[in-house]
């Protein structure tokens, strides 16, 4: 039984977004739903349907294979690390764990092109800031700056991972057609 008067730091609680990640978040999926539309009519407005089939990511380059298995690594541990207890020791060695796949992630990306052409996109961008920023986010930590720690972590898990992973589910992408068929 859950007692609503003991500190906050003890019960379970929902990820606290910030408006302004409120704000990213609803407008990706307004992008995602528009392109998605886009995309599926100047293919013809195909019928789609939900199927699996991991096929195109088995034969997928181990480059995509790293960055999805990061990619996943960092999702998982990153919502444990929002929902859970901040300060302990746990949050530090899961910190740690989510900044070293968030780096896998953002690295791995670098070596995986085709989405605009033979050349680097906009998505790289977002992997490029993460490089940078992850290092001085925890450098904000060991400051003991919070506020800078926890902003610059929780828009690097929505934007590195919820926008950047949502963009990923575009037709046409492999991610898209593990789940999807046309």
């Amino acid at each position: 039984m859950t007692d609503f008067n003991a500190p906050s730091s003890r019960r379970f609680r929902l990820p606290s977004l910030r408006p302004d990640n409120r704000i990213v978040i609803a407008g990706a999926l307004v992008g995602y739903a528009v392109l998605s539309w886009l995309i599926l009519q100047s293919a013809g407005n195909p019928q789609v349907r939900f199927h699996i089939d991991a096929s195109r990511f088995v034969d997928a380059s181990f480059m995509i294979k790293l960055h999805v298995a990061g990619a996943i690594a960092a999702f998982a541990i990153g919502t444990v690390l929002l929902t859970g207890v901040k300060g302990r020791g746990l949050h530090r060695k899961l910190g740690y764990s989510w900044v070293a796949a968030m780096a896998v992630t953002a690295i791995s990306s670098f070596f995986i092109i085709g989405l605009n052409g033979n050349s680097f996109s906009f998505i790289h961008g977002l992997s490029a800031w993460t490089v940078i920023a992850l290092p001085m986010a925890v450098a904000a930590a060991r400051r003991k700056d919070i506020k800078t720690h926890r902003r610059d972590m929780t828009g690097m898990f929505t934007g590195g991972l919820v926008v950047a992973g949502l963009f990923s589910f575009l037709p046409g992408r492999i991610m898209w057609s593990i789940f999807f068929a046309a």
